[in-house]
């Protein structure tokens, strides 16, 4: 049986770049077609309220925080994924809760479980592994924990990609199926430990794939590896 052990080690390992390679895939074909964003607001199941929204939403891509405080998150607390329709404010809520962490009052492996529970259901589009990665590994959670250390997240704003708003009027049934958008937050990452409550505070920015399909609320199906502004 040993010598069979590589051959499934390469297997399971290729399945997860084949899964990196489709959601990066699939994002990338959202940036230059916009299909999604097009789906969302022509489809006419929607009430007026939300064509407004969404019409809005895409008019003005950027969408300003209500508050400077990290969303729907307390002190203590581990991240829960908010139940909304928007990727734009989902996007945000998900760049705030990996840009916090508290070693005081939670492990690794129970930040780690809350971040997995923001995953989209559908195998085929959540890419796991670029969400846990910006989750820090046991061993400097270990250490970072022997000082005390946590990090709050305030969210400037959260918007479609220029390139994504540049394809709004492309065909709008290419990626229907995923029904993912790709949305760049901003922010800032505040970290506090033991012996310095003021601690040091650096800007933050990502790209995030969010899956919202009309039937459920959003969920995140990745982060990408680049910055798109």
């Amino acid at each position: 049986m040993k010598p069979s052990e590589p051959a499934k080690s390469g297997t399971f390992a290729s399945s997860v770049v084949r899964r990196r390679v489709l959601l990066g895939t699939t994002v990338l074909a959202i940036l230059v077609t916009i299909a999604g964003l097009a789906a969302y607001l022509t489809r006419g199941d929607r009430t007026p309220q939300e064509a407004g929204t969404a019409k809005s939403a895409a008019t003005s891509p950027t969408s300003p925080t209500p508050t400077a405080s990290t969303p729907n998150r307390r002190a203590g607390v581990l991240p829960t994924p908010p139940k909304t329709h928007d990727p734009i404010a989902f996007a945000k809520a998900a760049a705030a809760a990996l840009w916090s962490y508290d070693t005081r009052a939670s492990s690794q492996p129970e930040l780690l479980r809350a971040m997995r529970t923001w995953l989209t259901r559908e195998s085929k589009y959540a890419d796991a592994a670029s969400v846990e990665a910006l989750v820090p590994t046991p061993a400097l959670w270990k250490q970072m924990g022997a000082n005390g250390q946590f990090a709050t997240a305030t969210v400037h704003e959260g918007h479609f990609p220029a390139s994504f708003t540049r394809a709004l009027q492309t065909d709008p049934g290419a990626i229907t199926d995923a029904y993912l958008y790709a949305v760049t937050v901003s922010g800032k990452q505040s970290i506090a430990w033991k012996g310095s409550p003021a601690g040091g505070a650096e800007s933050r920015a990502t790209t995030l794939a969010v899956q919202c399909r009309p039937s459920r609320p959003c969920a995140l199906a990745g982060v990408l590896p680049a910055v798109a502004p």
